[in-house]
């Protein structure tokens, strides 16, 4: 079903690359398969005082799988200057490296916040350094994606300024179409969603996307603005949706009222990115099919941590084909 779904996303996307982009092939469902290989997470730890904590080490940390403790096979702090020196060699790709994924709703119900949600996305990219690989998705009635590498991001900025509002909302199915287009490249995924929340025609249900939330590994950073309907029940529904997406990544959610907001939101969110944790280990017992819980512990006193709470294992392919 899930698949059936993904493939009809295709037909409203328009996709534009430096070079022609291959045809669209959702990679769904976006699950581990059933033999053993890494799983990846990216940590963010704070202190009782809520400051970012960036010197723990892999002693520090124990991982957990449905409360079995795992064993620690990969780490990495972005915070490290010891590993400067390896950055850029050959063959030796960078674990830390950021793949970010902007997402901005410009549909109808995003009217009278439109500029401030271009002037926030204008100020992030000013803000961040640059990603290794850029993927954007303007939403409304239709998903429009391109894909920037670090030397053509420049371009965006036209477009951000030139975005109107108008049209219905396909949130969920762009979420969903970006899932489809993650790399598997060692790294962060990192999704930051500018939006109201509010969804009108999407075709994917809200428990698929869940799911298929589950099966990557990508940290969402909702900036959820006050669009044109912020008080109706199924504005309030869409951004405790919200809210359960960043929990489930390990992300977080901003509100802005105003555009003096911003500043204080992108500086917090900066020091996140600058302060996290890789870790990876390969199940100690193959992961059957279904749902897996995670749960990452910290020896030292007083430390809080975020993360993703779990990832799902696809049933095997015959199984799925006779559903």
């Amino acid at each position: 079903m899930i698949l059936a779904l993904a493939l009809s996303l295709a037909m409203p996307v328009i996709e534009a690359e430096a070079q022609d982009p291959p045809p669209f092939k959702p990679k769904v469902p976006l699950t581990f398969a059933t033999e053993a290989r890494m799983v990846n997470l990216t940590v963010t730890a704070r202190g009782v005082d809520g400051k970012l904590v960036k010197d723990l080490t892999s002693g520090d940390f124990t991982i957990y799988e449905d409360d079995t403790p795992q064993r620690i096979q990969f780490f990495a702090r972005v915070f490290d200057p010891s590993r400067a020196a390896d950055e850029g060699q050959e063959g030796a790709p960078d674990p830390t490296a950021i793949d970010l994924g902007m997402l901005f709703d410009t549909s109808t119900s995003m009217a009278d916040v439109l500029n401030l949600s271009q002037n926030a996305a204008a100020s992030f990219l000013e803000s961040i350094p640059r990603a290794r690989a850029l993927t954007t998705v303007f939403f409304d009635s239709d998903i429009r994606l391109s894909k920037y590498n670090s030397e053509s991001q420049q371009g965006l900025f036209d477009r951000l300024q030139k975005a109107k509002s108008t049209g219905d909302t396909l949130l969920r199915d762009a979420i969903a179409v970006y899932l489809s287009r993650i790399s598997d490249d060692p790294g962060r995924k990192i999704v930051v969603l500018f939006t109201d929340g509010e969804d009108t025609k999407s075709l994917i249900s809200t428990g698929e996307l869940k799911d298929l939330v589950r099966s990557s590994t990508v940290t969402i950073y909702p900036i959820v603005f006050a669009g044109k309907y912020s008080d109706s029940t199924a504005a309030l529904q869409a951004k405790a949706l919200m809210r359960e997406l960043a929990d489930l990544t390990g992300g977080e959610v901003f509100v802005p009222r105003t555009f003096k907001d911003l500043a204080p939101i992108y500086a917090g969110l900066l020091d996140e990115l600058a302060a996290q944790y890789v870790i990876g280990y390969i199940p100690a017992v193959d992961p059957a099919p279904g749902e897996h819980r995670l749960r990452v512990d910290v020896e030292r006193a007083g430390v809080k941590v975020r993360y993703r709470r779990g990832y799902r294992v696809a049933p095997p392919e015959k199984e799925e084909k006779k559903k």
